[in-house]
């Protein structure tokens, strides 16, 4: 059995490590790279208004990471946030935010609607404004939902994401061993924007939809594929994934 591992470069490690130590062969495919949006005048006076918050809801690593250089460029402490409470979509970034002293809340299921199941949620009326700390095109559904409760936001946008250059010479590798191999073909798909750079990737090679299964992250992933699935007659199998520990997706691929 083959797992084509979609996560960013810099979190890909660990999951690898672990399938292979099952025995399983891994090819590493990134297909996301985060790119720093530069500090704008924009951003610095969404950052003057951040202490108004009662909540910040921070998406990955990256957006810690960022969010906290930013917080510095625009002189603020973190002690002049100390009202407000933070939620981190998954582990990783929760444990990125404890790195600068913050407890963050964390969802069971590492997605939009993981978060929007947090007892936090349901004292939306009490919020005034919620701020994202996101990359571009993230978190659309969650955001609207706030914007339909009439939360105000605060839109820090501080990176864009972008397929890797790499990937497009990577799959066509992949793609000849899949040929060659005959053997099982799993895909870990974790975010819509991984899902559509896959789809551009694969299509000069048709048949591989014939080839690969998926592993997908939530609900509404699980959804999306499956009207793609519907929409062109394709048959392959899918999994939908609560979190992306690797001992989880371990588990699933003995299953397998």
């Amino acid at each position: 059995m083959l797992l084509i591992n979609t996560r960013p470069a810099d979190r890909a490690d660990e999951l690898t490590q672990a399938v292979s130590a099952q025995g399983y062969r891994v090819e590493n495919l990134p297909l996301l790279v985060l790119k720093k949006k530069p500090f704008s005048a924009h951003l610095k006076q969404l950052y003057q208004q951040l202490d108004q918050s009662q909540l910040i809801v921070v998406v990955s690593p990256t957006a810690v990471e960022i969010g906290m250089q930013y917080l510095q460029k625009a002189n603020i402490s973190l002690s002049s946030l100390s009202h407000i409470r933070w939620v981190a979509v998954g582990k990783s970034t929760a444990k990125a935010l404890q790195y600068y002293g913050i407890s963050a809340e964390i969802p069971q299921v590492e997605t939009s609607e993981g978060m929007l199941q947090l007892p936090v949620f349901q004292m939306l009326k009490s919020f005034r404004q919620v701020a994202f700390w996101r990359g571009e095109g993230g978190r659309q559904l969650m955001m609207q939902q706030l914007i339909d409760q009439g939360v105000h936001l605060l839109n820090f946008i501080l990176y864009d994401r972008q397929c890797p250059e790499s990937a497009t010479q990577k799959i066509l590798s992949i793609a000849h061993d899949i040929v060659q191999d005959k053997q099982p073909v799993w895909v870990l798909i974790t975010s819509e924007a991984s899902w559509l750079n896959w789809l551009s990737l694969i299509q000069p090679h048709a048949g591989l939809f014939q080839d690969c299964h998926y592993l997908v992250l939530g609900e509404r992933l699980e959804q999306i594929l499956t009207i793609y699935q519907n929409q062109h007659q394709l048959s392959f199998n899918m999994i939908r994934l609560e979190n992306l520990k690797a001992s989880s997706i371990v588990q699933h691929l003995d299953a397998l």
